[in-house]
């Protein structure tokens, strides 16, 4: 056989054998990369001697074109390295990273030098090489691989923040080893001085320019996801080539670190993709992923692995001496790290607590694995190194993955269990036996009534509902017996975040059915994710302050409004008042479905009175809904309802897209009338999509024609006077004038109204009213503050045009003049003031 043909002979080869090892994982209970780092031994060991066997057929020529396969470091970092890196990083939630940045960079960043300089100095103390040698293979043993370890949390189902903790280190930790590993061979095989200073602005700056890159490349991937009209394989490669640019350009052209280009890459497009690629596809994209993963991490071990045998052949008694030093120097300085630097960092308040039981898991669970293998690799593959100092990485590096695996890997899992991190806490086991008690009440009566309905005897419903009746009986005795209840703040923190869950949920699934569009879910589970992190620190009252917040406007509102009136500009305005009540509608229709949902599913978890502060919850939240989005009603109620009617088009088009599946699932229409039938929704899908327009109607000639005291001006005097005054649209609770201030200015209502503080009655004032023209009359400061009641459309006069209008005008002159007298007279009494 050809070079070719032998190389995809033993790839093709590798991944038989591996396809059955996550079986034989499960089966005897070892962690997955144990198995594999066995199994690799026993290939390579098998390969080695397959010349001086008989074995012929394609039997052996499997056997020969193992121990003939060559892969090299580079095959190792380019090729597997940005897989590996991607589909570790793109399932990390960004918001539960980002809260515990601190300690996972402190064991991205200092672990690894603290590891590199305790355990280089400790090797050049016993072994026969000075300090930059052992310096290079510290750096090389220092990085952490997540594999095994979080496949053992996910077992037992560790803590979520352990599993964040230990990934999110090893995401950023190969940064950090790699920039000091490429360092360290510069001062070896060309002579570079070592300078810490330098080293550190020379990791700095990879670690910068890498970022800014990933950054990048991220945000134009996930700009692009709509341009692919939801082509699932479109979204998935644009992702594989994105993680090979991110490696390949930062590491070729910007001298930069390409595993930090693809961590964040990796991240940007997690945290935005989901929001732009529709459920379904982000669910391919991930399985995806997971299965380009599998194969990168297995290959990778399975062949570094095979080399194995041929590098431990050589290793004498004083390697394994050395080996000890090597094992006690690791985890004494993952020890100072995390036992000694991270309480420092959680007192000064630069991150949460870590538990001493999580860091006796986070210090043991350091495995190392694909990527200390190949910088083992790259070392040993290096002509400039001493061969005697080849031997001596290849050797202990390989021995160290081997004894972190067999030795870490293997008790791990007693150490969590020892340490009860695999228990849930009393809060999680009183919600577990509620969701028992409620699903095994309605799996026994769904047994039942399938029994009646196809007339299966009583002998053998009895035999299979004995077992839910022996359950509920076990669970109602338990609960009987626990003296340990969550406090009501816990249960209904945990009903609030679960709320939040589900309402982002809402939103995903109304994307999904092409309810809402791409620019409108972003926001709206960005809001649900803000809900859900003030529910879990603060409660109740955390979580409606966020639901006040939610309504309050943004400041990309603030700016359009800035525009508006500073230059004229209508459209911004109006986008933003668009977006902002569509916003507020599918948010209402959400809260009405979470009402079902407590009285459905919650209460029975939570209990009744968890249930009933939730639903006090949610009524708070609907009533703040209901009055903002009626003071946008009341001022624009065509638009309003031209959204609603589109919403309701959309969402009838995604019962329909239901509809047609199901058919065609249940062989009432074939495939061909299927998707006729889609073809035609999706055409009438692009009818409707295109969002109504919202006319803000601050013409100013329209606007002067509201205003009763300019009724009987002529067209040309009434052109004339809008020509003097700014339309102004005021918005719900804006203070438009306070007291004291000085006044330039004064306003006609064209529609909206306002409230006057004065006195201990605040007086409103509507349509066709006045104010603020006393300031610009008697020269004075404001005296009384003035805000608008819902959104209102003013016309704005300085006190320049006000004087040319009170100049050329007697009936406006007379009308402005009696209404400032009499506030003043009234003002006199104790009465309304102006403002």
């Amino acid at each position: 056989m050809n070079t070719i043909v032998t190389t995809v002979f033993a790839i093709a080869g590798l991944l038989a054998v591996i396809s059955l090892l996550p079986t034989v994982a499960r089966r005897f209970g070892i962690p997955y990369s144990v198995v594999l780092a066995l199994v690799g031994l026993g290939v390579g060991a098998l390969s080695s001697a397959a010349g001086a066997t008989a074995i012929t057929g394609p039997v052996g020529d499997m056997l020969l074109a193992w121990r003939d396969f060559t892969s090299s470091s580079v095959v190792f970092m380019v090729v597997f390295l940005p897989i590996l890196l991607f589909e570790a990083s793109l399932g990390i939630d960004v918001r539960e990273l980002f809260d515990d940045l601190v300690p996972v960079l402190l064991l991205a960043v200092v672990a690894v030098l603290v590891a590199t300089a305790v355990v280089g100095f400790a090797l050049s103390q016993a072994g026969p090489f000075g300090l930059i040698p052992c310096l290079l293979l510290a750096s090389i043993i220092s990085t952490t691989d997540p594999a095994a370890v979080v496949a053992i949390f996910r077992d037992l189902g560790a803590p979520k923040r352990l599993s964040l903790l230990v990934e999110g280190e090893a995401v950023f930790n190969d940064a950090a080893a790699i920039t000091i590993f490429t360092m360290l061979i510069a001062a070896l095989t060309r002579g570079q001085a070592l300078d810490g200073l330098s080293g550190l602005w020379l990791f700095l700056d990879h670690f910068a320019v890498g970022s800014l890159f990933g950054l990048a490349l991220g945000l134009l991937a996930t700009w692009l996801v709509p341009y692919f009209n939801d082509n699932r394989l479109s979204e998935l490669t644009i992702t594989v080539g994105g993680a090979y640019l991110c490696y390949i350009v930062p590491e070729s052209y910007f001298h930069a670190s390409g595993v930090v280009s693809v961590v964040i890459f990796a991240l940007t497009f997690g945290a935005l993709g989901r929001m732009r690629i529709a459920p379904e596809n982000w669910r391919h994209l991930h399985h995806s992923w997971q299965t380009l993963g599998f194969w990168a991490n297995s290959l990778i071990f399975m062949l570094a692995a095979m080399l194995a045998p041929k590098t431990l052949a050589t290793m004498t008694f004083g390697d394994f001496t050395l080996l000890l030093v090597l094992v006690g120097a690791a985890l004494a300085a993952r020890g100072l790290v995390i036992f000694g630097l991270m309480p420092v960092v959680t007192a000064i308040g630069l991150a949460h607590r870590v538990t001493p039981a999580y860091r006796a898991v986070i210090v043991w669970g350091g495995l190392r694995g694909a990527v200390t293998l190949a910088l083992a690799l790259a070392a040993t593959e290096n002509p400039l190194l001493n061969p005697e100092l080849k031997r001596f990485i290849g050797v202990l590096a390989t021995t160290f993955v081997l004894w972190t695996l067999l030795v870490n890997g293997l008790t791990l899992k007693p150490l969590i269990k020892l340490l009860g991190l695999d228990r849930l806490s009393p809060s999680d086991l009183a919600t577990r036996d509620r969701v028992m008690t409620l699903s095994l009440n309605t799996v026994k009566a769904t047994t039942e009534e399938v029994a009646r309905t196809h007339r299966i005897g009583e002998e053998a419903v009895k035999q299979v509902t004995t077992y839910y009746e022996r359950r509920l009986a076990e669970l109602e005795v338990a609960s009987a017996l626990d003296q340990v209840h969550p406090g009501r703040e816990d249960v209904e923190s945990a009903g609030l975040v679960t709320l939040a869950r589900r309402e982002q949920a809402i939103y995903l699934d109304m994307f999904e059915h092409r309810v809402i569009g791409r620019d409108m879910v972003a926001p709206l589970v960005t809001i649900a994710d803000r809900l859900a992190d003030a529910a879990r620190t603060g409660g109740q009252a955390e979580y409606l302050r966020e639901c006040h917040c939610v309504t309050d406007f943004r400041p990309s509102f603030r700016l359009a409004l800035f525009l508006q009136r500073r230059f004229g500009w209508n459209r911004p305005l109006a986008l933003t008042l668009e977006s902002r009540l569509e916003r507020l509608l599918i948010m209402q229709a959400a809260l009405r479905e979470l009402v079902g949902y407590v009285r459905r599913t919650l209460a029975p978890v939570f209990g009744t009175t968890a249930a009933a502060l939730l639903d006090q919850a949610l009524d708070a939240r609907a009533a703040s809904l209901a009055s903002t989005i009626d003071a946008l009603k009341l001022q624009y109620p065509d638009y309003a309802a031209d959204l609603e009617a589109r919403y309701l088009a959309r969402a009838a088009l995604g019962q329909e897209v239901v509809a047609y599946r199901e058919m065609q699932d249940e062989g009432v229409i074939s495939t061909e009338i299927r998707d006729a039938l889609l073809r035609d929704l999706e055409h009438r899908r692009t009818l409707i999509s295109r969002p109504p327009r919202l006319d803000l109607r601050l013409k100013r000639a329209d606007l002067v024609g509201l205003v009763p005291i300019f009724a009987n001006l002529g067209p040309e005097r009434r052109e004339a006077l809008a020509a003097l005054m700014k339309p102004h649209l005021a918005v719900p609770g804006e203070r438009i004038m306070s007291k004291g201030e000085r006044g330039e200015t004064m306003y006609f209502i064209s529609s909206g109204a306002v409230e006057v503080a004065v006195g201990a009655s605040p007086v409103r004032l509507g349509s066709g009213a006045f104010f603020g023209e006393m300031a610009l009359l008697y020269d004075r400061p404001r005296n009384a503050d003035i805000t608008a009641l819902g959104y209102c459309q003013l016309l704005e006069l300085s006190r320049r045009d006000f004087e040319r209008l009170m100049d050329s005008d007697e009936s406006v002159r007379r009308a402005i003049r009696g209404a400032a007298e009499a506030r003043a007279q009234a003002q006199a009494r104790g009465g309304v003031s102006e403002g």
